[in-house]
């Protein structure tokens, strides 16, 4: 299965709750701040050319928004996502997109 790897994530997703969602929402970045962190929602990465190649590289050329479980957690942020990845987004991945995601101009 080609999301084999992410099936994990879409069960410890299913315990993600709507209010986390919603506290998710509200550390969306200014338009003056960097143009996306690890703070930013996945849908608003996904939705740019250039953030959805840095998640794209970093996750093995698996596209997120072709997850099942996409709609889940398309409102968290990656670093809000990864406690509930079950070790599938590492504090390292979380560094080098921060890294790439900062070279975004």
């Amino acid at each position: 299965m080609k999301f084999a790897p992410l099936a994990a994530l879409g069960l410890a997703l299913a315990a993600v709750t709507a209010p986390a969602a919603v506290l998710a929402q509200d550390t969306a970045t200014p338009a003056t701040a960097a143009a996306f962190t690890l703070d930013t929602p996945i849908e608003t990465l996904m939705a740019d050319e250039r953030a959805k190649a840095v998640l794209l590289a970093n996750f093995g050329g698996q596209d997120l928004s072709q997850h099942p479980a996409y709609d889940q957690f398309k409102g968290l942020s990656l670093k809000a996502l990864a406690p509930f990845s079950q070790g599938l987004i590492t504090e390292e991945m979380l560094a080098k997109i921060a890294t790439d995601l900062a070279a975004i101009k």
